[in-house]
């Protein structure tokens, strides 16, 4: 197998609150090779997103990182401002979760599609246009040469998310990260999205990481699965193996808070008992322990590292995983 093209390595991410550090990142170890899609699933202040913004060295001022983020040979946290400039958008795109935030409101889409084009490909006005069409009538933008002189807040959700895909693929990166992509649409619209990032993906062979707090998103999208809590990976998997015999407790609640078609109407959603915990107090155990119905007292005093599962390349952290439960009581 080949070298991979992004590697996580050691990551945490600590900020500075009134009421004490913040861990949002706890050392976090992840890799993904080109061509390749990685899912990373959890509840909302889990730290997918603030580890995604480590890989693109976008931070908070204060936030203080350590580990290595290795992408394509270059070790981010240590370039320059300006190499970081350069590689982001170029080699490195981001599509995020709200395009009417992402996009700016007083400039054209034109404009900020071109600006992308002639900064890091130095086309010529007329070269940048025409590339920009193409791009628009790739992610299917209709009329996309009049859309040019149209502002964001012309276009609807789907539209305007469309666009800021077309504004990161514009530069054919090796590297997509796409942070909940879909949150903000309906459901229609979120499938379409969804099978544009995947085509593209694989017409372009470039690596891909999905950011989501949902596993039916990346079900049939990703090639492996990363489930983070409190800042950790939890369990990770090809997504085969993970949804064939999933072990994490934390994953299994995941799945069932996902809405069944054949669910009987009014049914009430289900939901994951409790809270989070608090990243400005971690916990000596286990951070699921308190919402964990298999746990233990040993899971409350000491915090399960990750090993590995009887699958290759499934690991997950938890003294009482779900599969050696449920084959134990019968």
């Amino acid at each position: 197998m080949s070298a991979p093209l992004l590697t996580i390595d050691n990551v945490a991410v600590e900020l500075p609150t009134p009421r004490g550090n913040l861990r949002a990142v706890d050392h976090v170890d992840l890799s993904l090779e080109a061509g390749r899609t990685l899912g990373i699933v959890g509840e909302s202040g889990c730290g997918k997103t603030m580890l995604s913004r480590a890989v693109l060295q976008l931070l908070p001022k204060k936030a203080k990182l350590t580990g290595r983020v290795m992408f394509d040979g270059q070790d981010l946290v240590r370039l320059d401002a300006e190499r970081l400039r350069r590689l982001r958008g170029r080699d490195l795109a981001v599509v995020f979760q709200d395009p009417m935030t992402s996009l700016n409101p007083v400039l054209t889409i034109g404009t900020q599609l071109m600006e992308t084009i002639q900064e890091h490909l130095e086309l010529d006005a007329p070269a940048a246009r025409k590339r920009s069409i193409e791009l628009l009538a790739a992610v299917g933008i209709p009329a996309p040469e009049q859309r040019l002189a149209q502002y964001p807040h012309q276009c609807s959700g789907g539209m305007r998310q469309r666009i800021a895909i077309a504004i990161a693929l514009s530069c054919e990166p090796k590297l997509l990260i796409a942070d909940e992509p879909t949150t903000a649409l309906d459901v229609t619209i979120q499938a379409q999205i969804l099978d544009l990032l995947a085509r593209e993906q694989r017409r372009r062979h470039m690596a891909m990481i999905i950011i989501t707090h949902d596993l039916g998103v990346v079900a049939g999208r990703a090639d492996e699965v990363a489930v983070m809590y409190a800042g950790r990976v939890v369990e990770r998997a090809p997504t085969q193996a993970l949804f064939k015999r999933m072990h994490m407790p934390y994953t299994e609640a995941l799945l069932a808070a996902i809405p069944k078609l054949d669910t009987a109407p009014h049914t009430p959603l289900p939901a994951i008992s409790g809270r989070p915990p608090d990243p400005t107090r971690p916990l000596k155990g286990c951070s699921f322990a308190p919402r964990c119905r298999y746990a233990v007292e040993r899971c409350r005093e000491a915090k399960p590292e990750l090993k590995s599962a009887e699958m290759p390349g499934h690991l997950y952290a938890c003294f009482h995983p779900i599969q050696m439960v449920e084959e134990i009581g019968t």
